[in-house]
This record gives structure tokens, sequence and C-alpha cells, in this order.
């Protein structure tokens, strides 16, 4: 593992637990200025509505976390993709916890910053939709 993936690791590790305890300041710094988040349903949250989120007590984890990660280096940019885990309430509804979301970051200010997360049910589980052409 090179220093830049090690960077990148320690980055998502971070980020990780920063929304699973929903700590804005440490999302403030972690997310770009222009960061755009693509929920399952394909609403499109800016980087204050992501922020909102947690403020309201909206959204809430009781787990959260990536497995089986791929990351991809591209001078200042990383591409990851992701198993998300996570059991979650929204407004006090249960949100279906499978998913693959696909990470984009930069380098700024010498760190890097999540810039776009992208994310989408995994059909077939557990409130999610069903597999196409199966009952």
């Amino acid at each position: 593992m090179t220093t830049r993936d090690e960077a990148v690791t320690k980055f998502l590790a971070e980020w990780t637990e920063s929304e699973r305890t929903g700590n804005r300041e440490a999302l403030e710094r972690l997310l770009a200025d222009d960061f755009v988040g693509i929920g399952p349903l394909g609403f499109m949250l800016p980087r204050d509505a992501w922020l909102a989120r947690h403020a309201t007590g909206d959204l809430q984890y009781r787990s959260f976390r990536l497995d089986d990660v791929e990351l991809r280096l591209h001078g200042d940019a990383a591409i990851v993709t992701a198993h998300q885990s996570a059991e979650t309430t929204y407004q006090g509804h249960q949100v279906p916890g499978e998913m693959r979301a696909t990470l984009m970051l930069v380098r700024q200010r010498d760190d890097w910053r999540l810039a776009h997360l992208h994310m989408s049910f995994i059909a077939g589980t557990p409130g999610a939709p069903p597999i196409p052409g199966r009952p």
C-alpha cells in the first residue's frame, strides 16, 4: 500500500466515523466546498443540505460502515467504490441499509476532501427494490 493509498484509507475511516456520529464539525472539514451527494432515490443534496441532515437530527445512524472498498487513484483525484452498510432512520422511518457507493475524493489544500458521493440501493436486499424480473 502506498502512502497515498494510506492517506485515502485514513480519510475514509475518518469520514465514515464522522458520518456515523453526525460530527458536523469534522464533516465541514472533510467535504469539498462544492460537494454534492446523490441519494439512492436520485435526490441531490449540496454540501449545506448534506450537513443539515445531522444538525436537524432527522438522520440517525445506529451503524455505518464501508466494506469491499476498491480504490483508484488518478493524480489529485481518487475514485472509491464500496459496499455501504448502515442501520439508519430518517425522520423516524427505517432506511434500507445495503447500498453501493461511489465516492470521488479530490486533493484540496494538501488534504483529501469528499467532492461527490453517489449511492444506490442493492436490489433484493431488505427494504430495497426487488431484482428486476423476480417476484
